[in-house]
């Protein structure tokens, strides 16, 4: 297995947009052909696009978008911007009337950082696109839908550190994998190989680690507002694997598994974690072994998040304390 750049993944185009100013942003995740696809909703207060139409049940078997994003709710009018971009490129699902674009997509809170004023809209969500198609450098980081984002809030924002956008990819054998990630948890991130802390909750002088477990733990018995709903860790699993949509969904599910290993405390009331798979159907693979890989790719792609950050908005980043 060997690590690769997203832009090696066979079928799809990755591009981002953002205001850095007012620190929110998009990623748009794009399979011109289509993708099977599945997601996975996982925290009490998502923000979400098209997520009933990939039940398994139901008639379209394949998307041609995800567009993750910030804005809370009102950030999932960059899905706008991905209809009207894909439809200029005549890319879409044939219904004998003209073609339709699926988005899917989700968003995350980011209003509470800078302004609560300017969110992704149709605009920015065509300009990732554009992004995509004119094959920009994609950056993890302070970029994309991971402009805003933020970790370790369970003690508010005086104690909070900056995240961003996370990316990972691999390949083994025929197989790709990836992950594209926007990490905004109520949680801290844990180092998937050494299970310490690189970012999130610190310690009131800001010089340490609080570990938002033990004082959650230690305030069990006081009710906590835990801003209702200021968080979302939002991603989508990329792969060129031969799987359908039941199997998709199967794999969405599988992919918390990254979210479990890598964030902590997670699937909160106060986040609304989802989880989108999109497969171009083309490497036979195994099942439980691709459930594997995914589950570390996505852990991984987490921990990226945080160690790409840089300080922003006078929040620390992993990096300050490495």
């Amino acid at each position: 297995m060997k690590e690769i750049n997203i832009s090696e993944m066979k079928g799809f185009r990755v591009g981002n947009a953002e205001n850095t100013e007012a620190a929110t942003g998009c990623t748009a995740i794009i399979c011109e052909s289509g993708a099977f696809a599945g997601v996975d909703v996982r925290g009490g207060s998502p923000a979400s696009r098209e997520t009933e139409l990939l039940r398994p049940v139901n008639t379209v078997q394949q998307i041609h978008c995800v567009m993750l994003s910030g804005g809370s709710a009102f950030g999932l009018e960059a899905g706008d911007g991905a209809m009207q971009f894909l439809d200029e490129q005549g890319i879409g699902f044939d219904t004998g009337f003209g073609k339709v674009p699926i988005v899917c997509g989700a968003s995350l809170f980011d209003l509470e950082l800078v302004t609560n004023s300017v969110r992704p809209d149709k605009a920015m969500g065509y300009a990732a696109c554009k992004a995509a198609f004119d094959g920009a450098p994609v950056l993890g980081g302070n970029h994309g839908a991971g402009t805003g984002a933020t970790v370790g809030k369970f003690g508010g924002a005086e104690t909070m550190m900056n995240s961003g956008l996370g990316i990972y990819a691999v390949q083994s054998g025929d197989v790709q994998v990836a992950a594209v990630v926007a990490v905004n948890a109520l949680g801290d991130v844990f180092d998937y190989d050494t299970k310490k802390i690189l970012a999130g909750m610190l310690t009131p002088e800001k010089d340490a680690f609080a570990d938002s477990i033990k004082v959650m733990y230690d305030q069990i018995e006081k009710p906590k507002d835990l801003w209702g709903g200021a968080n979302t860790t939002i991603g989508c699993v990329l792969t060129n694997a031969k799987i359908d949509k039941c199997q998709a969904n199967k794999l969405a599910t599988i992919a918390h598994n990254g979210y479990a290993q890598a964030i902590r405390p997670v699937h909160s009331s106060a986040d609304g974690d989802t989880i989108f798979v999109m497969a171009t159907g083309e490497a036979e693979v195994g099942i439980d072994a691709l459930g594997a890989l995914v589950t570390e790719v996505m852990a991984r792609a987490i921990n990226r998040a945080v160690l790409d950050a840089e300080p922003a908005y006078g929040l620390k980043a992993a990096r300050d304390f490495l």
